[in-house]
């Protein structure tokens, strides 16, 4: 047995942690969201005052004033950007080797105190590698975040095993770059798993050699690491990729879940929507789940975390994270903040109102849109659900949402048990419809019944969509069915990306509809059918 595990199994560790966990979790209940919002405002604006973006904006005149004040003068100074105008205005303004070599920019004084030395690479779906800036302090709120995260499961779960056992992190690419100047990028897992605490590593699994294999070998050492350590209490990572994990362990186990992994008691989620996965989550448990808890991280700030026993996501504007919202009505066809769009702070917002999400961070983004959106389910407290990115299905000017097509697929799959594993949908523009490319289990019905399904869904959900078929605006849906790992096998050979935190988008982000195209041509002789 090694030193960790001796350590882990100590009683009296245990009930040092979980008492330690008890105070911390009464501290984050004890937080007041607005007063705590209008604190970290202030201490943002004081602490960029003297870099070039704090100079250019008039950061100094809004210390010391009232927050209302503040917050006026900050929103009419400082614009709304996205990250292109990022690059433009600030983070490659006097490097354009740097931008056209697609590299982290050399940021020093420019948006945040100091040399930003680390970067979060993300890939655009329309664009290319983005380079999100990721400070020494984003990166203790973080931890702080997710130390407070699983602090109120311990204290609502006194008897968890947690605290005697590891977690298995489905990370990203683990690939970092490291250039001449000493400055990191990479996905943003990468960079977490590269520099924890010293004292986590006996914790977490995999360790950095499996974590470095290709996907479909790293999936395969996983779930043998999985049936093989007991202590695994604990899985980490996006919906479909845990799914992918399951069904493994199932293939190389032979027996259902619950009889192979009894130890495992909590799985975290996030990166994408669990409602079009839920069904066959609870098939592979046959019923039996371990507790599920979602949270909403970015490269740009850790926005979200459900506590157990509560419905939804509480927002977490405790992390060196301003935030704004401007309702989703008040985007324009590409998704951007219109120009007439007002942004307001937390205090201001109501429930059942979908908004996008605008950040200040303690990494030096500004008034930034992110490109994700919530809904407002209560203010007392601030419980929200993810509703997807602020793209939507508009090019026949019907406007339907991510949170829409993924509430369609759901009832798919409650309703003809077809267990779609991934899908995409876009516009066939030529034929005025709608495309659906779903990866399934078994071929199932006829596709003209999910086209039924998908169709009644979408109308019952989204008043346009209904108009427009009753118009005749809109044909009716078509389907295309491909193997349950068929989007997957696109996306390694068109894309380049499998596994870990990529996600596949739900809707077609590109002007052209040409994802949904591609996708399509890809399987069109496919005899799944």
């Amino acid at each position: 047995m090694t030193l960790a595990s001796r350590i882990q199994d100590s009683g009296l560790l245990h009930k040092l942690l979980l008492s330690q966990a008890v105070k911390r979790a009464g501290q984050f209940m004890r937080l007041d969201p607005l007063e705590e919002q209008r604190r970290i405002l202030a201490e943002l604006l004081e602490t960029a005052a003297e870099t070039e973006f704090g100079k250019d904006n008039g950061f100094a005149g809004m210390i010391g004033p009232p927050f209302e004040s503040a917050y006026r003068d900050f929103k009419n100074r400082v614009t709304i950007r996205s990250y292109q105008e990022f690059m433009t205005d600030y983070f490659y303004l006097d490097q354009p080797d740097s931008f056209s070599a697609r590299t982290a920019p050399e940021l020093d004084n420019t948006t945040w105190p100091g040399k930003i030395s680390m970067f979060c690479e993300t890939s655009g779906t329309t664009a290319p590698t983005k380079f999100i800036p990721f400070s020494e302090r984003m990166f203790a709120e973080n931890r702080r975040a997710a130390l407070d995260m699983i602090s109120c499961y311990l204290a609502e779960n006194p008897g968890s095993r947690i605290p005697s056992g590891k977690i298995l992190y489905m990370s990203g690419s683990t690939s970092l770059n490291r250039d001449k100047r000493g400055v990191w990028s990479g996905d943003m897992s990468a960079l977490t798993l590269r520099f924890r605490p010293w004292y986590l590593t006996p914790f977490v699994e995999p360790n950095a050699e499996v974590s470095a294999l290709p996907w479909e070998q790293k999936l395969q050492a996983m779930a043998e690491l999985l049936l093989r350590d007991e202590r695994i209490r604990v899985i980490s990572g996006v919906p479909p990729w845990i799914i992918l994990l399951l069904k493994r362990c199932v293939e190389i186990g032979g027996r259902p879940l619950k009889e192979l992994l009894p130890n495992l008691e909590l799985i975290i989620h996030g990166g994408t929507s669990l409602k079009p996965y839920r069904s066959e989550f609870e098939d592979l448990f046959d019923g039996q789940m371990p507790h599920l808890l979602e949270l909403l991280p970015s490269s740009e700030a850790f926005m979200a975390f459900q506590r157990h026993g509560e419905p939804r996501m509480r927002l977490t504007p405790y992390y060196g994270v301003f935030f704004e919202f401007v309702r989703f009505e008040d985007l324009d066809g590409q998704g951007r903040p219109a120009p007439h769009a007002e942004a307001i702070p937390l205090e201001q917002v109501v429930t059942g109102q979908r908004y996008a999400i605008i950040l200040s961070t303690c990494s030096g983004l500004w008034r930034y849109h992110i490109g994700d959106t919530i809904r407002f389910i209560s203010t007392a407290p601030h419980l929200i659900e993810f509703t997807g990115r602020d793209r939507f299905l508009d090019k026949l000017e019907e406007k339907v949402t991510q949170g829409e097509v993924e509430q369609a697929v759901a009832n798919l799959n409650l309703n003809v048990r077809w267990n779609v594993r991934e899908f995409m949908v876009g516009a066939d523009i030529r034929n005025r419809r709608h495309q659906w490319v779903l990866a399934v289990r078994n071929a199932g019905p006829d596709v003209s019944d999910a086209s039924q399904v998908l169709d009644r869904v979408l109308c019952d959900l989204n008043a346009d969509y209904a108009t427009f078929r009753g118009q005749g605006r809109i044909n009716a849906p078509d389907v295309l069915l491909v193997p349950e790992d068929g989007i997957y096998q696109w996306s390694l050979m068109e894309r380049g990306k499998l596994g870990g935190q990529s996600k596949i988008p739900h809707i077609d982000p590109t002007p052209d509809s040409s994802m949904i195209a591609s996708l399509h041509d890809f399987h069109a002789n496919s005899t799944f059918q």
